[in-house]
């Protein structure tokens, strides 16, 4: 028979890494979206505010460089929290252009009680894993992550 291709079996997709990282990341946002529901935040606004608890003031232009966000994300991501009394904007006395963003008490609370059910959260999504294999699942990515970022720089 001409124009018939040999027999190849399919390679499954669950042995793909875009396909399991893909899908692993949609259960975690999913999960990660139900944790986060009461407390009216998701896991961008809880990012934000994880980078406001910093020691020290730090300007629109800062958090969004270090959440890799573009500055257009960062004002909408700023107006919902301001709306919503976590966070509170005020003009750099050092510069003027800067806008300098910081978590109000309520912002603080928020975070502390967000982060424990993130935390939470995450051990539910990684509980299929003994906790070494959760350990080295994270130092793993940690390690990708950061190789990308050298990549970058």
């Amino acid at each position: 028979m001409t124009g018939e291709r040999p027999s190849v079996p399919p390679v499954p997709l669950e042995s793909r890494l875009g396909y399991l990282l893909k899908h692993a990341q949609q259960r975690l946002v999913r999960a990660s979206a139900e944790a986060l529901a009461p407390f009216g935040i998701d896991g961008h606004e809880l990012a934000v505010l994880a980078v406001l608890a910093a020691e020290y003031p730090l300007s629109q232009v800062e958090v969004a460089g270090r959440l890799g966000v573009d500055r257009t994300t960062m004002v909408a991501l700023v107006d919902g929290l301001e709306d919503q009394g976590l966070v509170e904007r005020r003009r750099s006395p050092q510069d003027r252009r800067k806008n300098i963003v910081e978590l109000t008490s309520a912002g603080r609370d928020c975070l502390d009680r967000a982060e424990r059910a993130r935390r939470a959260m995450e051990r539910r999504f990684l509980a299929p894993l003994d906790e070494e294999a959760a350990a080295t699942l994270v130092r793993a990515l940690q390690i990708l992550v950061e190789g990308e970022r050298r990549i970058a720089e």
